[in-house]
């Protein structure tokens, strides 16, 4: 590139190195890259920050079989991957099995449950996503459009773990017109996805309807404030989920927990608490939805002899003998 580093470049790298700062020489750090803008830039982020580090930079890609040429295309991003100069390229097909979720979010399951699977083959303990600013505040719309509560309106998660694997999400700051132009600027030929233009995607009706709408009646920045409401109520909801685990494990006589003690918690921290128990039950999480819970509530405030609430995971809430109770509903030979 010669001279004076793109800003672009700058800020994605920039992003990255808060990213892996805290990471040790000889940590593996798997790089999610789908071959789109975002993705590209945050592979290639990674290769100049983590080598100098002294990090192994394994460069993955999913093909979830969802378009025809997906597997050309998952080809492709490995040659990308490679020429960027990752440590080691891994390509991995996925079956997307719906399970009663929409095919974005069943695609979404798949794609990170290998990552989970690539991360332990690596011994990683870094999972990098490349979703940007833009996407966090399509994701807070798309959740106050579902009225899906304070924990979808926060959005994305800046880092998560599972297991001993962390995912971060280094370009939540750093707006999607940034990224492509840091593409450009490095000579990726990235690749765009066709579902990124199908209005069948509640996901794409939003970034090319409502929010030029929202920038053209309210003025520019409206991802950005997004995004800022996110950080603000994800704070809020790390706290209360915090608070909500302390309780469950303090309330939790499995199978049963006390009426009474669960009246006595805060109607925030109940409903959570309610929403872990069926969790730990065996409750489908994709499937586990705001009116499950309010279900199981009402066996508490607005109990009127009912005795059961279906769940999802074949699952049933009674109330018995002053205690909510979690049953399985298969037959006994199923389990």
């Amino acid at each position: 590139m010669g001279g004076r580093l793109h800003p672009a470049v700058a800020r994605v790298r920039v992003a990255v190195r808060s990213a892996l700062d805290r990471l040790e020489r000889g940590d593996v750090v798997v790089v999610a890259c789908s071959g789109g803008a975002d993705s590209l830039v945050l592979a290639s982020a990674s290769v100049f920050e983590g080598h100098k580090r002294g990090l192994r930079i394994v460069g993955a890609t999913v093909d979830h079989g969802l378009q025809e040429g997906s597997a050309a295309q998952a080809a492709r991003v490995v040659e990308q991957l490679a020429a960027l100069g990752v440590d080691e390229t891994v390509s991995a097909r996925v079956q997307v099995d719906g399970g009663g979720l929409g095919p974005e979010a069943a695609a979404r399951r798949a794609r990170y449950a290998v990552l989970g699977e690539i991360a332990e083959r690596f011994r990683a303990g870094t999972v990098l996503l490349g979703h940007t600013r833009d996407d966090q505040a399509e994701t807070v719309l798309l959740g106050l459009a579902h009225g899906s509560g304070g924990r979808s309106l926060a959005g994305m998660r800046r880092e998560y773990a599972e297991g001993p694997v962390a995912y971060v999400r280094p370009l939540l700051d750093v707006a999607r017109d940034e990224v492509h132009t840091a593409c450009r600027v490095e000579g990726l030929a990235a690749w765009d996805d066709p579902h990124n233009s199908d209005p069948g995607y509640a996901r794409v009706r939003v970034r090319r309807r409502v929010l030029p709408v929202l920038e053209e009646e309210l003025g520019p920045g409206i991802a950005a404030t997004l995004a800022r409401t996110a950080d603000q109520l994800r704070a809020d909801m790390d706290l209360l989920d915090d608070v909500a685990r302390a309780a469950y494990a303090g309330l939790a006589q499995a199978p049963d927990l006390s009426v009474e003690a669960l009246l006595a918690q805060p109607t925030p921290i109940r409903r959570r608490v309610l929403r872990l128990a069926a969790l730990a039950a065996g409750a489908p999480a994709g499937e586990l939805f705001h009116d499950h819970v309010l279900a199981m509530d009402a066996l508490l405030v607005d109990w009127h002899g009912q005795r059961w609430v279906d769940l999802p995971g074949h699952l049933r809430c009674l109330r018995r003998d002053g205690t909510l109770r979690l049953e399985s509903t298969r037959p006994s030979g199923d389990r």
